[in-house]
């Protein structure tokens, strides 16, 4: 079993955007850095109830999921290389919030992953309620070693968090809402992390960056805190909140990745000559009159399969990061696009800036040649495929839905 040196969760609100979010989940940015934990607000969620995952995470839904009346807004994906023994879902009587805990030797933290809604306060009286329900699910008896992180979109404005010089943003009723998440979290015992001022979320209309996304943790956890910031250089498509990375000084257990035999590709022909040279090295058929000659039979002709298959199928060598669709305009359209957006947000205080508005066309063509790219290679696959891949096609379209992570 592997170790990582750190824990590192990437959390952000994609706006319920599929687009966004796919980009987000397939980005080699997440895998750079190690990313073992993603905590979204306002997910993709289909008409069948399902996120957008990829066979490299876990979905972790919220309690509540799929309950009538109930509508999700926050899911948390978990690395699927992550050691299952390390981590474990903790029940939460809310569709806005996912809890889970991380185990290690450590300690332990409890990480809540949160939407709170901008029009009521249930989900800070929520919040106020599970701590003192669960002090000795979440504590241990040496407090050093137990851990606890809120992250997420917390809809609340004031001048603690948000740029003092942004007095639009204060009204009596914000300041008093804001107020009572400021008592939740000193009830918990948590501190902020991201520093004052750091803005994470630009209006859609205004255009104007305020800060709604925030890290609370505990208050005596500082010396597991190795960094946390926003990420403005990988500010997403269609995203208006800007993705937070923080790392943590907990070591993660892996495991090792498997490599999967190949036998779509096997040169059969090559196979079966090395097959009757295998099968050529075992006894000469004789009948067979007792158990254990079975058992020895079965052995030999099991152990030549194998060293045919060692030898002569190969292993996958498809990345999950693979797409066949991409194309080269593709990438110079993304770096274009990731460019003009960091430039965007260097000039953010100037919103008369020509800028602003060619980064928003650069994103606009991105987002329409890739959309074009993927119908036409799938346009492209049904026509000319063979057989076996009509096969696939119908599988496709008629398997059950599901958020394509792995259970």
């Amino acid at each position: 079993m592997d170790q990582l040196k750190y824990t590192t969760i990437w959390q952000q609100n994609v706006n319920k955007s599929r687009i966004s979010q796919h980009n987000l989940i397939s980005s080699n940015y997440l895998v750079s850095k190690q990313v073992s934990i993603i905590a979204l607000q306002e997910p993709a969620i289909d008409n069948d109830s399902f996120t957008l995952a990829s066979r490299e995470w876990v979905a972790i839904y919220p309690t509540l999921h799929r309950k009538p009346n109930m509508s999700t807004r926050a899911v948390t994906l978990i690395r699927t290389s992550l050691n299952l023994d390390m981590w474990e879902q903790i029940d939460f009587p809310s569709a806005d919030v996912v809890v889970i805990q991380l185990h290690g030797e450590w300690g332990k933290v409890t990480i809540a992953n949160v939407y709170n809604d901008c029009n009521n306060d249930d989900t800070i009286r929520l919040l106020t309620e599970f701590h003192i329900r669960n002090q000795a699910a979440v504590y241990q008896a040496n407090i050093g070693t137990a851990h606890v992180l809120w992250v997420g979109d917390f809809n609340r404005h004031h001048p603690y968090w948000d740029d003092p010089r942004n007095d639009r943003l204060f009204t009596n009723e914000a300041t008093a809402a804001a107020e009572k998440l400021i008592e939740a979290i000193a009830d918990a015992g948590l501190d902020l992390v991201l520093p004052s001022g750091t803005p994470t979320h630009r209006h859609n209309v205004s255009k104007l960056w305020s800060r709604l996304d925030q890290v609370f943790i505990s208050d005596h956890s500082e010396n597991i805190l190795v960094s946390c910031d926003t990420q403005p250089d990988h500010w997403g498509l269609n995203m208006d909140h800007l993705p937070i990375l923080m790392v943590l000084d907990m070591k993660a257990e892996i495991s090792e990745n498997t490599e999967i035999s190949n036998f779509r590709d096997v040169d059969w022909e090559a196979f079966h000559k090395e097959l009757s040279t295998q099968l050529a090295k075992l006894p000469p058929p004789s009948q067979i009159k007792s158990q254990s000659q079975m058992d020895k039979s079965c052995e030999g002709l099991t152990i030549a399969i194998q060293r045919t298959i060692i030898s002569k199928v190969p292993m996958s060598t498809i990345t999950p990061k693979s797409k066949r669709w991409w194309t080269k305009e593709l990438t110079q359209l993304r770096c274009l696009a990731n460019k003009l957006r960091r430039q965007s947000y260097q000039r953010r205080h100037n919103l008369t800036h020509g800028i602003h508005g060619q980064h928003n066309m650069a994103v606009k063509n991105y987002h329409r040649v890739l959309e074009q790219t993927k119908r036409q290679h799938w346009r492209d696959w049904l026509e000319k495929g063979d057989d076996l891949d009509l096969w696939t096609a119908h599988w496709l379209v008629s398997s059950l839905g599901g958020d394509g992570g792995r259970m």
